[in-house]
């Protein structure tokens, strides 16, 4: 069908959109909103569109008691609207009896609600961008415990939002509790094979030179969905926990085991989702080394370095880890990207094409199929693609 080879500017051409877009970010989230913004505002211009922004001014005001309310800035009446909110941003603080406080996710989360508040009953629809899944590391109960991430998944279809996009769910299965809402949990497979190409040209994808490894079991699917595109072989270390202990509301990690083919004198590449104080990274990385591994670049989705950068500086000094790869889609810290071992993985126009789509109520894959840009991005460096996904 002629569709599939629709791009972004041909829905703003057709004019065809189910109503006017606009974008709205909670505190935290401007900087991802303003870059999706600037590939809309471009794409609409190239097909005669007057537009200077689709962003719509808007805030989340606290009182002195601390109470916050949502307030949205110009009209959105009619509008197909689309919110950001970043929940991982601890950068943003507010000022509450002499003390500065940073957001938590669960500020972010209640800010997102409030500018739902604020535009329900006037906009056309409402869709959020939620890059981090707010309480997707709390997926499951064991024992007594809440299930975060699925009661805010309900809350938000209970306020009306009708789609949700997301990137690299720690498990995707969360969407199980809001079956009858729109849910697209996205992966940035090919943004981050052309960072690592752009960075490192003279890496070779084949058997005997390259290899992936998943940190643990939780990450197999993203790390043989890499292993098949770029047909090479996939390993897999799994943690051996103390299940007598809870540290910090988890049994602690006693060792990683690894199970695969040999990684002697190969590169290595490791994708998680998340790089939380990173010292399961590391360990994993040091394990390879000790087994051969000859370069090792790891990935996450979201950057956090919550224990902060100095093991992974050692790490990068010792030649133990050649690079980290990371998305814009959450906040980093500006040392962070001053790094050399550090690569920033732009996802802001794969989420324009999303919201593009969206806005005109067509299929993802009819402007942009993962596999067919992995398949040209392999060309053009000389690659051979993978088995069959």
């Amino acid at each position: 069908m002629a569709e599939q080879n629709l791009g972004p500017r041909d829905f703003f051409a057709k004019e065809d959109a189910i109503a006017d877009l606009g974008l709205l970010a909670c505190p935290g989230a401007e900087e991802l909103a303003e870059q999706v913004d600037g590939h809309l505002v471009r794409w609409a211009r190239e097909v005669g569109m007057d537009v200077d922004s689709f962003i719509i001014p808007s805030d989340c005001p606290r009182f002195q008691s601390g109470d916050a309310k949502g307030l949205v800035k110009a009209s959105t009446r009619g509008d197909d609207i689309y919110i950001f909110v970043d929940p991982g941003n601890y950068s943003v603080t507010y000022n509450l009896f002499g003390y500065e406080n940073h957001l938590s996710p669960d500020d972010h989360f209640q800010n997102l609600l409030r500018l739902i508040q604020a535009v329900s009953g006037r906009a056309h629809r409402i869709s959020v961008i939620m890059p981090s899944l707010y309480g997707g590391r709390q997926h499951r109960r064991v024992s007594r415990e809440s299930l975060d991430c699925a009661f805010a998944l309900q809350q938000l279809r209970s306020v009306g939002v009708k789609n949700i996009i997301t990137f690299d769910a720690h498990d995707p299965r969360v969407q199980n509790a809001v079956p009858t809402m729109s849910f697209d949990n996205v992966m940035p497979t090919y943004q981050v094979l052309k960072c690592l190409l752009h960075h490192v040209p003279d890496v070779r994808f084949d058997k005997e030179n390259f290899m992936v490894v998943s940190p643990d079991e939780g990450a197999m699917n993203r790390n043989m969905y890499y292993s098949s595109v770029l047909g090479c072989n996939l390993g897999m270390f799994y943690k051996r926990r103390d299940y007598s202990r809870i540290v910090n509301g988890r049994n602690p990690i006693v060792a990683h085991e690894y199970l695969g083919e040999s990684v002697e004198n190969k590169d290595v590449f490791i994708a998680d989702d998340i790089i939380a104080s990173g010292y399961s990274m590391l360990d994993i990385a040091y394990g390879l080394k000790m087994r051969g591994a000859r370069k090792i670049f790891t990935y996450a989705t979201f950057p956090l370095f919550t224990a902060g950068l100095s093991k992974f500086d050692k790490a990068y000094k010792d030649g133990i880890v050649d690079a980290v790869l990371g998305t814009n889609l959450t906040y980093r810290k500006p040392e962070l990207l001053e790094r050399p071992w550090y690569y920033d993985v732009d996802v802001s126009k794969y989420t324009a094409y999303f919201i593009a789509a969206i806005n005109h109520d067509k299929s993802v894959s009819s402007i942009i199929d993962p596999i067919v840009k992995i398949r040209a991005l392999l060309e053009r460096h000389g690659i051979p693609m993978g088995g069959t996904i």
